[in-house]
């Protein structure tokens, strides 16, 4: 039993950290600390312990936190008349990601190590995820765009409280190495940037 569930968390280790599309696992939705103690506890946290990895089922669990779906068509935060005009990309040390939360995956965007673009390396190298929030100014105009992004940012400062992990939001980097990074359109404006991971 046990050597079953080793091979069974090697292998979710391998496809977390080997650069191409990752399947998320299904994300945990019950559980978790009440929200009024969450509330209590949110705060901004800069010292990353580089050592530690986040799980494959804790990445997925804060993904869906942030930007999931948790009603046909609708996500775990508002956006103006549901245009949805956020996308959430993921930095890993392997590469950088889009976030495919219908079908529960991250698909590889950019191969190799490209957290020196988030600028701030002791916060960008040390934590083992950044999420990176980007708007589509196709779908709505800047300023909601802006708003909006708000909301999967605090999600995510909510589930780092319940889940014993620390969080930051950054709007202190170079934002055209960061959009030549992820290779965005010119419809595409990064808006904020978000490293999560246990502290030291």
């Amino acid at each position: 039993m046990k050597k079953g569930l080793i091979a069974i968390a090697l292998f979710c280790i391998a496809s977390y950290v080997s650069a191409q599309d990752i399947n998320l696992l299904s994300p945990t939705k019950t559980g978790g600390k009440p929200l009024m103690e969450v509330l209590n506890e949110r705060q901004s946290n800069r010292n990353f312990d580089s050592s530690k990895q986040l799980s494959t089922q804790t990445l997925s669990d804060l993904l869906w936190a942030a930007y999931g779906f948790n009603r046909p068509e609708k996500r775990t935060v508002p956006s103006s008349q549901n245009r949805q005009e956020v996308d959430v990309y993921v930095m890993l040390s392997t590469g950088v990601y889009f976030y495919d939360a219908k079908a529960n995956k991250l698909i590889l965007k950019e191969k190799g190590d490209l957290r020196d673009v988030l600028g701030q390396p002791e916060i960008s190298k040390n934590a083992p995820v950044s999420l990176i929030y980007v708007i589509n100014l196709d779908k709505n105009g800047r300023e909601t765009g802006y708003m909006d992004a708000g909301f999967p940012v605090q999600n995510v400062y909510l589930y780092c409280a319940s889940a014993g992990l620390g969080t930051v939001a950054r709007g202190s980097f170079k934002r055209p190495d960061v959009h030549n990074a992820l290779k965005l359109t010119e419809k595409q404006e990064v808006v904020l940037v978000q490293p999560v991971g246990y502290l030291k």
